[in-house]
């Protein structure tokens, strides 16, 4: 996989506005300041260190490495053994102060551990998506990067100079010593805020993410990784706003050298049910708020203009481009950033979208007294639309079909607008919606059902299946018992499943992605056969698959969107949505009535 490392090799660093990868060398290999969609001033992830990166790590070679994430934080701990001695370095970024005051740091404290180990230190600063190479000079004894609107100011007791355009240093830690690093983003047109205390900034952190977590409820089996799950869904929310981004990068191949790279630091309206569903299951109900609050000044204005996906704050316009300066992670081109996919046609989103209101309705967050009136137009959009081909939920860049998967979210829509007016008394034309239900229904499965295969399919007269399928159950479409749903869970697990852990997401010898063949399994959709699997009282099979999953986890605890033998985890990484299944499917597990069956509610 030529010179990038593993995307295990990295960890989440995040302060809930932009986070940053640190590989387990010690360099720092992706970092957008000041917000998840801003231009990266670290991307040798994408390509090499001259593209950006920081490293901090032992000079001599490095014969084991540990890591560990402090219990109940995203502050990463890292020991390096040498035959000198072991050396720690502490990697956070403090969350920012909620009164306004801007500042973007990213704190490293080195650490003597035993021995005398000598460190070095190499910032490679390259604005732009590693285009542009700063202006540096000193200031007040720190250093000063600058090139357009940006600026980065580097302050540590350590005496640092140029070096072919970098910054370096080398200097030897004791049992006992600290030598901090603290390094702040600001406006290249605004002073540099003060000089901060980073050992005191990484207690605090500590201290702000543990209390953070500790107000979960979550009390069933496999706490550790729900409990890691969660807070990487916090880091991935965009504070601000409420908006949960897909995953903080961009391009990580969903197959090295493939050109299957797509920009997710994007929300997707797609993710909001099951993240609803997951930020409550926690006990986390400000933030599920903040999302269903997001949600709703999204997808607010004309409803024919209704998006897949959304900026942070809920910008339309996503155009994507490609950066043709970067060689791609893995020697994976093009890189990309925007997502084209934006502009697509995808109807289950209606049904997601009504789906989020209406889970959140069900649970008691108080309803936005416009929410309903834009439901309501929705599905009128819904209404002259849903019998169309669209892209579907994967985003096809092929001929849009009919997607069976399309065409049970259109029933969800519907359905859910039929129970808010019989259950939360909102009005509406109940006897005209229950009509175009059954009517959805009826079609679904009259031309999206293979009597001969006995599953459902991936498109209506089609023989292939597709693990969105397994939502069948799980939204209340078909009950469990139905024999049409067992078929279809069966299908999925005799044509998608590898390995007996993971399940891809549709053949990929069907073409009607319309891109080249290869990609990981979809490790969202390997979680949804757990949760299908529960709903038909498969538990031993179900708990057994789960835990396969777990395995798939990197060392501390981290999952990308894909997985695949040899390569390991592929794609963006972390992935909300990976997380937001395993906390799902934990649940599931946990209890007799978890979010699927919560989720499906009637039955049909």
């Amino acid at each position: 996989m030529s010179s990038s490392h593993p995307i295990e090799d990295y960890a989440l660093i995040g302060d809930t506005e932009t986070a940053a990868l640190v590989c387990r060398s010690g360099s720092i290999d992706w970092l957008c300041l000041p917000q998840f969609d801003a231009r990266a001033c670290f991307a040798a992830l994408l390509g090499d260190a001259t593209n950006g990166r920081w490293l901090l790590a032992p000079a001599a070679e490095v014969t084991a490495v540990r890591r560990r994430y402090r219990p109940g934080t995203l502050v990463l701990e890292t020991e390096f053994d040498t035959a000198e001695g072991t050396v720690r370095v502490v990697d956070a970024m403090p969350p920012r102060p909620a009164d306004g005051r801007a500042r973007h740091d990213v704190v490293r404290l080195v650490e003597g551990v035993a021995g005398r180990v000598a460190v070095t230190m190499e910032l490679v600063i390259r604005f732009d998506y590693g285009s542009l190479v700063p202006w540096v000079t000193r200031r007040d004894g720190r250093l000063r990067a600058v090139a357009g609107p940006d600026a980065i100011t580097l302050a540590s007791p350590v005496e640092v100079h140029g070096r072919d355009l970098r910054t370096v240093c080398d200097f030897t830690v004791e049992p006992g010593e600290q030598v901090p690093f603290e390094l702040v983003w600001h406006r290249s047109h605004e002073p540099a805020p003060p000089q901060g205390d980073v050992p005191g900034a990484v207690e605090a952190t500590t201290q702000w993410w543990q209390q953070w977590s500790g107000h979960s409820i979550y009390q069933g089996d496999y706490a550790e990784a729900v409990q890691r799950s969660l807070i990487t869904l916090k880091a991935l929310t965009y504070r601000p706003t409420g908006a949960i981004v897909a995953a903080p990068t961009t391009s990580l191949p969903e197959q090295p050298g493939g050109e299957r790279n797509w920009d997710y630091r994007y929300a997707w309206l797609r993710d909001a049910t099951f993240a609803l569903q997951a930020l409550m299951q926690g006990g986390y109900r400000e933030e599920s708020v903040a999302w269903r609050d997001w949600l709703l000044r999204a997808v607010a204005g004309d409803p024919k203009r209704l998006q897949i996906m959304y900026g942070i704050a809920g910008e339309h316009r996503l155009p994507e481009l490609t950066l043709d300066w970067l060689s791609g992670y893995a020697d994976s081109r093009p890189v990309r950033i925007g997502n084209a996919a934006s502009t697509q046609r995808q109807h289950d989103v209606y049904g997601e979208v009504m789906d989020a209101l209406h889970y959140a309705r069900e649970v008691g967050i108080d309803p936005e007294p416009e929410a309903w009136s834009l439901q309501r137009a929705l599905l009128s959009d819904l209404e002259s639309r849903w019998n169309e081909p669209d892209e579907g939920i994967w985003e096809i860049r092929g001929t849009p079909q009919h997607f069976t998967h399309s065409k049970v979210m259109a029933w969800v829509a519907f359905d859910r607008a039929v129970t808010a007016v019989e259950r939360h008394g909102l009005d509406g034309p109940v006897e005209h919606w229950r009509e175009l239900r059954s009517a959805i229904h009826a079609e679904v499965c009259a031309k999206g059902y293979n009597a001969e295969r006995n599953t459902f399919t991936q498109v209506y007269g089609g023989t292939d299946v597709d693990a969105s399928l397994l939502l069948i159950p799980i939204v209340g479409f078909l009950p469990a018992d139905d024999p049409r749903v067992a078929g279809t869970v069966d299908a999925v697990i005799a044509d998608l499943s590898v390995d007996e852990t993971c399940v891809l997401r549709y053949p990929e010898h069907s073409g009607v992605d319309g891109l080249p063949e290869g990609e990981g399994a979809f490790l969202l959709c390997s979680f949804w056969l757990v949760d299908a699997l529960v709903l038909l009282g498969r538990y031993e099979e179900a708990r057994a698959r789960f835990e396969r999953l777990l395995a798939v986890r990197n060392d501390v605890g981290l999952l990308a969107e894909e997985y695949a033998p040899p390569f390991g985890q592929l794609g963006n990484f972390p992935q909300a949505f990976s997380h937001i299944g395993l906390i799902s499917s934990a649940c599931n597990l946990a209890r007799e009535r978890g979010p699927a069956s919560e989720r499906a509610g009637r039955h049909a």
